[in-house]
């Protein structure tokens, strides 16, 4: 039985009380061991936090903004179809994308701010972000390979959206939960959702224990014989 009514109660809870190396560790014992996306993807700032269900988007490289001559009606769109994607962003969701080189920026400042409106988590992009200091300003959480002031208008396409994308090697479906810190960004499956955050919760609670009795001088050979947990 889970220890929370709703999405909004347990991602205050995560935020509250997680850590993404805890769900990490929860997974692992679980069987789920390739669920964190690459070191490389990191918070804009170190304290930003994202976690909601994901909203998959899928990119791919282009090399003209508009095609005149084209087999695809797709090609004559500047950035494809991201704009839809981006306005059907639901509360609570990341908006969460790969699929292109990392040749320029994925994410960026007017896109926060649509996405903040329609009070989605995050965005977390297999590339780079830009209009840095308009994103830190709105605290809109973002995550990527780093800065870079390039535009994908000319250079990618959004050319679907909602659908299973791979990142990183790692599989997202539309509907995990994507959680993100500063020490990474992990995916975890619909179907493993429940057990997985019911054990990570345990886990902190009983973290701040451990945490107590080796303030109070017990040895960490003590404290893991009587917790279990280290």
């Amino acid at each position: 039985m889970a220890l929370w009514k709703n999405d909004e109660e347990l991602f205050a809870i995560a935020r509250k009380e997680l850590f993404t190396a805890l769900v990490g560790d929860v997974l692992d014992k679980m069987g789920f061991l390739h669920q964190f996306l690459s070191p490389q993807i990191k918070p804009l700032r170190s304290d930003m936090v994202t976690i909601g269900r994901a909203m998959p988007v899928l990119e791919a490289d282009v090399f003209v903004e508009k095609a005149e001559e084209t087999h695809l009606p797709l090609m004559k769109k500047p950035f494809g179809i991201m704009f839809e994607a981006l306005d059907s962003l639901q509360p609570n969701e990341v908006y969460i994308c790969s699929g292109s080189s990392p040749r320029y920026a994925l994410w960026g400042g007017l896109m926060s701010t649509r996405a903040l409106k329609l009070k989605a988590a995050g965005a977390v992009v297999d590339g780079f972000s830009r209009d840095t200091p308009e994103i830190l300003r709105l605290n809109f959480p973002t995550f990527s390979m780093g800065t870079y002031a390039q535009d994908q208008g000319p250079r990618g396409k959004v050319l679907d959206y909602r659908l299973p994308i791979e990142f990183n090697g790692i599989r997202v479906n539309p509907g995990d939960i994507v959680f993100g810190d500063l020490d990474g960004v992990i995916i975890v499956p619909k179907e493993a959702e429940e057990e997985a955050f019911n054990l990570a919760i345990e886990k902190a609670r009983g973290e701040k224990l451990v945490k107590q009795a080796l303030e109070e001088g017990m040895s960490t050979v003590e404290a893991f014989a009587k917790f279990g947990i280290m």
